[in-house]
């Protein structure tokens, strides 16, 4: 192992020289304290660290001492269910080794816990043929997660030992002869490199969606499973409350979920609700699918930028599986400014608003680790990875550099206005400015949620469009010079705002919305447009119309419990027709 010695202390960086020997993005330890670093530039035999603790105390001169080992995170059972903190380290184990609820510094803790013993069950056979990615038993990790124990990558050969029983995760599992005649012990755990993405065979397209029971981004935006999507928004427009309700809802089988250098009081909101959280698929706690990831705002910077690509290793590691992933950052803005202060202690050229010159690339790299794929192994079991970024811009202007960078790579936009947010309009998801490229989805949403869900959505971005060239007009001449039709085009607008994109987190029946229920609320909205003109050719009171006492059944028609929607939807449908055909034959006197 490769010592040296400290040059210099800039914050989170340290300058080690005599470490010629050590190699790029290798883990050090620093000073006696033993904090954990990474070397992130090496000139000579001067190498840059980047210290993932507090680096208060230290002073020239002190030893550094490489381990020789890239940043990797562990692979295993009881991942599921875990707090780490940016560098994997478990939140729940620190507060145990030193009696606080505080990070101490130098403090070495196992990821996975090393006395729990999982019973493992083999699947494959001795004298079978493996190679990496093959399946070679199972851990059943909680009542509704298994684990699959897998081939490691660059491995394969014949099977020459397996047995059932129970095990540490430190014991081996199996035995596998090489083709060189060597024998590979494989046990249940795997380190892997945090910054390499995980090999798989092949790249599928994404023609699938991720079903978020949010209906603006279902029914408008939605994305793929497998997709990327970037949630921009100004402070308290609702982005960390949108990235809960996609952990909660999506249907993945796995969430991981980065609390990157957000506030210390969201996270806590996260680690005391998701615990209590039931999951609506499976009637267990949501944590049984979920892994947390807290690096809040007051932990070390550094720590913040590792934190991204702890959470994307571990997510790629149960696509592997063949499970559906979907992983939450919040937010990149945070992962960026820890890049740029970095980059400033490092003296590096500046690039736009002082970010580094590489943060496109950068960004690019972790994004483009998302994806629906077959994975290694003979099964080909298909996999997928789906990423939501949310981005924090500054004052809420899109036009900057972390915001700019995310949009060349994301095909799902889903922008906050703050203004919808204070009109108390959430999720406040601007529909004029928001997008969704993944248009291969269209097929099975026609196929599996209502055979022209297309058509209906496009009728109801028609009709969002031409109401805001319309409000333009009334702001100027006001609505009582509006044509009957455009009155009644308003208020349709009006009703799929109000009735369909506004939705109630906190509210048991509105806080998610299947599918065919959001079909059915888009058939609605659009059946009171479609009835209304039809009376107003007959000759039927605009004012009278716009008043039916069966609007307020559509706009409460959400709030409907799933086992009754069809006969609701129905009554409804009834009552529209009967009442705009009263109005109708009853004509206003002249």
């Amino acid at each position: 192992m490769e010592k040296g010695t400290i040059k210099k202390i800039a914050g989170p960086l340290v300058i080690a020289r005599g470490m010629g020997g050590a190699n790029m993005s290798d883990v050090v330890r620093v000073s006696d304290e033993r904090l954990i670093g990474e070397i992130i530039e090496m000139h000579g035999d001067e190498a840059s660290i980047q210290v993932y603790e507090e680096t208060s105390g230290l002073k020239p001169g002190e030893t550094v001492e490489s381990t020789g080992v890239p940043m990797s995170v562990e692979l295993g059972p009881g991942l599921i269910g875990s707090i780490y903190d940016g560098i994997q380290r478990p939140l729940d184990d620190i507060m145990k080794a030193t009696g606080s609820n505080l990070l101490k510094r130098g403090v070495e803790v196992p990821a996975l816990k090393r006395d729990k013993v999982w019973h493992f069950v083999p699947v494959a056979s001795v004298g079978d043929n493996v190679e990496a990615g093959d399946i070679l038993g199972t851990v059943a990790e909680t009542p509704i997660i298994t684990q699959k124990i897998m081939v490691p990558y660059g491995v394969s050969g014949k099977l020459a030992e397996i047995a059932e029983g129970d095990f540490k995760i430190t014991d081996n599992i199996a035995k596998i002869t090489l083709a060189d005649g060597s024998v590979k012990e494989v046990g249940l755990m795997q380190k892997w490199p945090v910054r390499r993405e995980r090999p798989y065979a092949k790249k599928l397209s994404p023609d699938q969606p991720l079903v978020t029971g949010q209906r603006v981004i279902d029914t408008l935006f939605p994305i793929a499973k497998g997709g990327v999507a970037a949630v921009p928004g100004p402070f308290g427009s609702g982005k960390t409350v949108v990235q809960h309700q996609l952990a909660k809802w999506a249907d993945a089988d796995i969430v991981v979920y980065i609390g990157c250098g957000e506030r210390g009081n969201e996270m806590t909101d996260v680690l005391n609700e998701f615990p209590e959280l039931i999951d609506p698929k499976t009637g267990h706690s949501l944590m049984e699918r979920t892994v947390l990831i807290a690096n809040t705002s007051d932990m070390p910077v550094a720590a913040r930028e590792a934190s991204i690509y702890t959470g994307i290793t571990i997510a790629e590691y149960f696509r592997d599986m063949g499970y559906s992933v979907a992983l939450m950052a919040d937010s990149t803005s945070r992962w960026a400014e820890a890049l740029r202060e970095m980059s400033g202690r490092l003296e590096e050229m500046p690039g736009e608003e002082g970010y580094p010159a590489y943060l496109g690339s950068r960004l690019a790299q972790f994004y483009e680790r998302a994806g629906h794929v077959i994975t290694l192994g003979k099964e080909g079991r298909e996999g997928a990875l789906s990423v939501i970024g949310a981005v924090s811009p500054a004052g809420g202007d899109i036009s900057e550099p972390v915001t700019q960078a995310t949009l060349r790579i994301v095909k799902v936009f889903w922008r906050l206005d703050s203004s919808l947010a204070y009109a108390r309009h959430f999720p406040a998801i601007n529909w004029l400015e928001s997008y969704s490229l993944y248009d291969k989805l269209g097929d099975w949403f026609d196929r599996n949620a209502g055979e022209n869900w297309m058509e209906l959505k496009g009728r109801i971005m028609s009709l969002l469009q031409e109401e805001s060239s319309l409000k333009e007009m009334v702001q100027l001449v006001g609505e009582d010079a509006l044509s009957a039709p455009d009155r009644i085009k308003m208020e349709a607008a009006r009703s799929i705002r109000e009735d369909l994109l506004q939705q109630n987190a906190f509210m048991e029946e509105d806080t998610y919305t299947s599918l065919h229920k959001q079909y059915l609320l888009m058939k609605l909205v659009l059946a009171f447009y479609d009835v209304c003109l039809q009376a107003l050719d007959k000759g039927a009171d605009v004012n009278k119309l716009v008043a039916l006492p069966v609007r307020e059944a559509i706009g409460r028609f959400k709030y409907t419990a799933e086992s009754d929607i069809d006969k609701r939807f129905n009554e409804i449908e009834h009552d529209l027709t009967s009442q705009a055909d009263d109005v109708a034959a009853a004509k206003e006197d002249i």
